[in-house]
Parts: C-alpha cells; sequence; structure tokens
C-alpha cells in the first residue's frame, strides 16, 4: 500500500442496539448509538474523535476493533475489509489494530505477571519465533520506560501511570499498525498525562504507527492529533486538521467546547469568552428531526428543527455540518 492511501477507511458507520420491549404492544426501537460516520486514518498519523460523554466515540472505537456490532457501513483496513471480515481473516486482521485502554486499574488481569500479561499477544497471534518472545517482551518494557526486571511483578505493585506503560507495551506486543487509543490518560494525573502523550509520541515515531485517538479533553486532543473531528449524538458534527479547528471552529456546538477549555489557543476574536449551553442531548432512542443540536444551540433557526443539515466541505479538509454556515465559511458565531 501507498504512503499516500489511508490505514483505515470508514465509510457510513452505524452502531445500533435493539432495546429490549417492556410489552407486548410496544413498538420496537433502537439505540443509535453511531448513526453514519465516515472517516479516513492517513498513515503515520494521529486522528482524533471528541465529544461528551455518551456521544458514542468509544462505540466507534469497539467497532474498529470489531468490538461492537456493526449495523451498517464498511471499514477497511489496508485495503482489506476489516467491516465484513470474520473467522480467520478476522483473527489476522486483529493483529494489525490494538487498543489501549482507559483504565490501567482494570484493564489488566490481577493474577498475571506483567511479562506474562505483554506476551500473552505474541503467543495468541503466533507472533515471532517462540524462544524470542521473553526477549522482545523485555525490549518492549524498556521501549516504554519500565526496566525489564519488572517483568516478574503483577499490577498491582505499579502506579497508574506505569501501569499504563504495561498497557501500551501489551497493544504493541503484535506489532499493530493502527493503535486505537480510548482516552488513555483521562484516569492520570496531569503530570503523568504529559509523560503517557509524549511516549505516544516518541512510539509514533519509532515504530511508524497510526493513532486513532478518543478523548474528551480539547488539550489533550490539541497535543496530540493531527486531525480531529467533533462527536455529537452519534454524528460527526465538524472534522479539521489542528490548525483550523482550533484557530477558527465552524460548529457552533465545537465553538462551545473550545471556550470551556482553558488549555486550548483559540487565536480567534471570543478568545477568553465562555459559552454556556442549555438543555441535555437528546434521547439516542428518540432522535430529533432535524439537527440533533438544534436544541442546545443558541443560533437555532426554524430549518434547524426540521431539516438534517448536509456535512459540507469549506475547503482545506475541514468540513461541517450546520444549516447556518454560510457559503463562504462564516459560521453564525462570527456574525453576532
Amino acid at each position: 500500500m501507498s504512503m499516500s492511501e489511508p490505514l483505515l477507511s470508514v465509510n457510513g458507520l452505524k452502531v445500533h442496539y435493539p432495546v429490549p420491549k417492556t410489552g407486548w404492544f410496544q413498538p420496537a426501537s433502537v439505540v443509535h448509538a453511531v448513526d453514519g460516520v465516515s472517516f479516513s486514518v492517513k498513515r503515520g498519523s494521529t486522528f482524533g474523535v471528541v465529544g461528551e460523554s455518551g456521544s458514542g466515540k468509544t462505540t466507534v472505537a469497539l467497532a474498529v476493533t470489531r468490538l461492537a456490532p456493526v449495523t451498517g457501513g464498511s471499514m477497511t483496513l489496508d485495503g482489506e475489509n476489516l467491516g465484513g471480515a470474520e473467522g480467520e481473516e478476522l483473527r489476522t486482521l486483529r493483529r494489525k489494530v490494538q487498543i489501549m485502554f482507559q483504565d490501567p486499574y482494570s484493564s489488566l488481569n490481577p493474577r498475571k505477571r506483567v511479562g506474562a500479561i505483554v506476551r500473552e499477544p505474541m503467543d495468541l497471534m503466533n507472533v515471532g519465533a517462540p524462544e524470542e518472545r521473553e526477549e522482545a517482551v523485555a525490549e518492549l518494557f524498556e521501549k516504554v520506560g519500565l526496566r525489564a526486571e519488572q517483568t516478574a511483578l503483577f499490577p498491582h505493585q505499579f502506579s497508574g501511570g506505569q501501569r499504563q506503560r504495561v498497557g501500551i507495551a501489551r497493544a504493541l506486543a503484535s506489532r499493530p499498525d493502527l493503535v486505537i487509543c480510548d482516552e488513555p490518560v483521562s484516569a492520570l494525573d496531569v503530570a503523568i498525562q504529559a509523560q503517557i502523550l509524549n511516549l505516544l509520541g516518541r512510539l509514533q515515531d519509532d515504530f511508524g504507527l497510526t493513532y486513532l485517538f478518543i478523548s474528551h479533553d480539547l488539550g489533550v486532543v490539541q497535543h496530540i492529533c493531527d486531525e480531529i473531528a467533533v462527536m455529537y449524538l452519534g454524528q460527526f458534527v465538524e472534522q479539521a486538521d489542528r490548525a483550523q479547528f482550533f484557530q477558527r471552529p465552524l460548529h457552533p456546538y465545537t465553538w462551545a467546547l473550545i471556550s470551556a477549555v482553558p488549555s486550548a489557543d483559540l487565536n480567534h476574536a471570543d478568545r477568553g469568552r465562555r459559552v454556556n449551553l442549555e438543555g441535555d442531548p437528546p434521547s439516542p432512542i428518540d432522535l430529533p428531526s432535524g439537527c440533533r443540536f438544534a436544541g442546545r444551540c443558541p443560533f437555532a433557526e426554524e430549518r434547524c428543527r426540521s431539516q438534517v443539515p448536509e456535512f459540507r466541505y469549506f475547503g482545506n479538509g475541514h468540513r461541517a455540518a450546520c444549516h447556518l454556515i454560510d457559503e463562504n465559511g462564516v459560521p453564525p458565531q462570527e456574525k453576532l
């Protein structure tokens, strides 16, 4: 595959969960966890997905790893059909994509030594010669900033930051091309967060890794991501590269999110202005007919409540789904 082609391509991804009926005559309903998401991740880059809790961003990560049922859409990894793969084909593809979990305390088996935890993917996926795997585990420990002799310890003998380093080593054990980072630093202290983010950057350079980075922290996303997508109630509402995303957000929801992050360098006229959103997101079971953000948007018009906005392109890879952004790419918040 050419370096110019994306490693991961996702087109129209849907993940819907049926809701159990509570009565004989109650109509069937579903939770629209992810509802038609499309994106691609370039080789060697970091693609960030941000949004509030419940927006569907973790479900996107689980769907890409095939740990959540895919209701619709297609996914390709390195040119191979990831969305439709089953059996041995899926097992082979899973060697190329691994996940790093949010909680370093519950994601490691407390009854196993950490060396065995890191080696397990090598044994399951037949990575390297069996006699070379112990040495490979020791090398991975050194790569993530741990000592080789610590492979004999149990998870409870490590701090939170050290456990996350073990989790990183486990994710790298199968020599993947794509690593899904599901809020990997949200459970850590701020100082440790910086260390882990810097480690992820070094490992990306050393191993040529591609990251799909899930987070609710825009300060973290600004530090590590090359391209960013904002998710709201199962759909993307904006997507742009890092510079455009923070310098000039187009969607009102993105504008409100960035205004709440003191660490984000806005570089625009509204810097320092806090935008307060009222109300809660609609139910993912009973979705509104128009824009899903209309009920909380301070600029919403009548058409926003009845017509679904198109995910439009505004140049330089910047896309947004909002009726109120004009043809010249001027968002409603700049018209105040």
